[in-house]
Formats: C-alpha cells, structure tokens, sequence
C-alpha cells in the first residue's frame, strides 16, 4: 500500500514507508500494525494512523470510525491469534507517548500475568523469526 505523507524524522512514519524495518501485522487503508519491539507481552501490537498524527485530537473525524475499527479488529485477532484470555488496549496521549505519533497498544492478557495497572514491565522477543511468528498469528486471525 503507498504511504502518502509523513514527517522524515518520525520513526512510526518510516515503519510505514518501509524505509524502518517493522514486524508488520495490518497494512490498510485505515492505519498501519506492527508489533511493539519491547513488548509488555509477546504479540504487544501498535496500530498507527497512515498519516502522521501526534494525538488523537489531530486525527481527522472522518478518519476516527475506520481506525478505530481497525483497533476493535486487531483487540480480537490478537485474542484468538495467540490463545489470549483477553487485551489490554491503551493509549498514551503526550504524556508518556514515547513516540510522538499517535498509536494504539493492543497487548494480550491471561490470567495471572503479572500486569498491575499501568506498570509495564518489558521483555524482548528471542529472535526475528520468533517476532515473525508472532505478527503472523494475529495477521492470520485478522483475516
């Protein structure tokens, strides 16, 4: 899918140009999914706008319905992708937005998993290949 507009320096736009290596999950007209490379859990996806967009309050209204569809869509792949008991879907806006594009965090729950409110402790997946994987789980369940 063509990239239209971003900011050079923003990392999320170049994930979606493809000029940043990413572990792609969704590529869509409504916004753009790759796995979080220190995820709270493993299959801890982003979903970002196409367009470069900091908050949500510069998302454009036409824009609202079709990427949060496509949030409600992967909080449900990631779920019956990967076995999960449920998600955790956040988003951070200015205040602790580590990247200054707006983005939605779909993380996988299961019961006793050790997350306690908002303290996100971070781990790293073993191997590219098992990043793969893991992006093409919840890109099969998105289908």
């Amino acid at each position: 899918m063509a990239y239209s507009s971003g900011v050079a320096d923003c990392l999320f736009c170049g994930i979606v140009s493809g000029s940043v290596p990413g572990f792609v999950v969704a590529d869509e007209p409504a916004g753009f999914a790759f796995l979080d490379t220190r995820p709270v859990f493993k299959g801890h996806t982003l979903v970002v706008p196409r367009e470069h967009a900091v908050v949500l309050a510069d998302l454009p209204a036409d824009q609202l319905a079709p990427y949060f569809g496509l949030v409600q869509r992967l909080s449900v792949a990631v779920e019956e992708g990967l076995g999960a008991g449920g998600t955790f879907v956040a988003m951070n806006n200015k205040v602790s937005q580590s990247v200054a594009h707006l983005h939605v965090h779909v993380v996988p729950r299961t019961k006793g998993d050790g997350l306690r409110g908002f303290f996100w402790p971070r781990t790293r997946y073993a191997s590219d290949d098992e990043a793969r994987e893991y992006a093409g789980k919840i890109s099969a369940a998105l289908s």
